[in-house]
């Protein structure tokens, strides 16, 4: 099975996905970081196509940035300067051809992630 890479936003404190939020994906080799693909999430908190397709793919280790800043200034989260969350790093080692799955379940204050399917 070819490998390939998904994501998705689940807004947790709003009970909804996340719409809009800018998704950038980087190659990691020791203290190198190469971007590969930049997305951003539609009305059902997912990109349109994988962020990592088939075909591109390979093992190794990747960050994930989910640039929520926005998201939260929109989404009426009341402002901090500096807010709370506004990027966030998600680095994983994919050692398998294999499909990822990488969501971000968000809150203002906190966040979490998992190998999903």
């Amino acid at each position: 099975m070819p490998g390939y890479l998904t994501t998705h936003v689940l807004d947790t404190a709003r009970g909804c996905p996340a719409q809009g939020v800018k998704i950038m994906l980087y190659r990691v080799s020791g203290n190198s970081h190469r971007k590969i693909a930049e997305a951003v999430t539609n009305s059902d908190g997912r990109t349109d196509a994988p962020i990592l397709p088939e075909g591109k793919f390979k093992t190794g280790t990747y960050e994930l940035i989910f640039d929520v800043e926005a998201y939260l200034d929109a989404s009426g989260t009341p402002a901090e300067e500096p807010r709370f969350l506004g990027q966030i790093p998600i680095r994983f080692g994919a050692s398998e051809e294999a499909h990822y799955h990488v969501p971000l379940l968000l809150s203002p204050f906190g966040y979490s992630t998992y190998r999903g399917s």
